[in-house]
């Protein structure tokens, strides 16, 4: 792939430049009670999972009654401090450890454009923890559904064409097969997979997808793709 063609990056967040996975994890064990801190990894995101399906409302709202859901499935610390906790603890998620300064590197080669599931008050503290490197952000507050929904791409495209910009410009860069990389390869734009759990078994905190997309381009982290771009326009 010729990485100098695009001029355009769209970027998941949640999952591809936040570490939500461990987020989830921790949070649940600092919350849950003894009892948390024995659950293994599979068996918080099963339950984590289900929950997440139930309570789907907005990332700062939602979280509450998404680990009262857990907590009842997993029979944790069920009090009203552990889900309040649980709900301020999921807009302060960890970045994995390259991600500020690989965005920091790819904004000097391309606009880079957040879409996220994530409402506007949970993007803002995430893109401030990645250092702001954003120039443009779609959440689930201006595109009124969320990811896999193909009205969350129309409505990015949309927005970024009265910049420019255009799909055949765009690379979607993103973790999720389930929400991201499956349905942009249907709408018809490249995809470059960032493959945060490589070396591990299944999907963990994210929907396991119907089939597994091949993506144009395939990496297992920023770094890795701000390397590839690196040397391609050093050329």
């Amino acid at each position: 792939m010729d990485l100098t063609r695009f001029k355009l990056l769209s970027f998941d967040i949640v999952g591809t430049c936040i570490d939500f996975e461990r987020g989830v994890l921790d949070g649940i064990r600092a919350f849950g009670g003894a009892k948390a801190a024995r659950c293994d990894d599979d068996t918080i995101f099963a339950a984590y999972l289900e929950a997440r399906d139930r309570h789907h409302g907005r990332t700062s709202e939602a979280f509450g009654d998404v680990y009262r859901h857990v907590a009842a499935l997993l029979e944790l610390d069920a009090t009203e401090a552990a889900a309040t906790g649980f709900q301020a603890a999921i807009l302060r998620l960890p970045v994995f450890p390259d991600s500020v300064e690989a965005l920091a590197r790819l904004r000097r080669h391309y606009r880079l454009v957040a879409m996220t599931n994530a409402d506007r008050v949970a993007y803002s503290s995430y893109a401030h923890s990645l250092g702001l490197p954003f120039h443009d952000a779609v959440t689930c507050d201006e595109a009124l559904c969320a990811k896999p929904d193909p009205r969350f791409f129309d409505y990015t495209r949309g927005r970024q064409s009265a910049f420019g910009f255009t799909q055949d410009e765009t690379l979607h860069v993103a973790q999720s097969q389930h929400h991201d990389i499956g349905v942009a390869k249907s709408l018809g734009y490249k995809t470059c997979w960032v493959e945060r759990r490589h070396g591990q078994q299944g999907f963990g905190g994210t929907p396991t997808p119907a089939t597994v997309t091949t993506p144009d381009l395939h990496v297992t982290s920023l770094a890795d793709l701000a390397d590839r771009v690196d040397a391609a326009f050093a050329r």
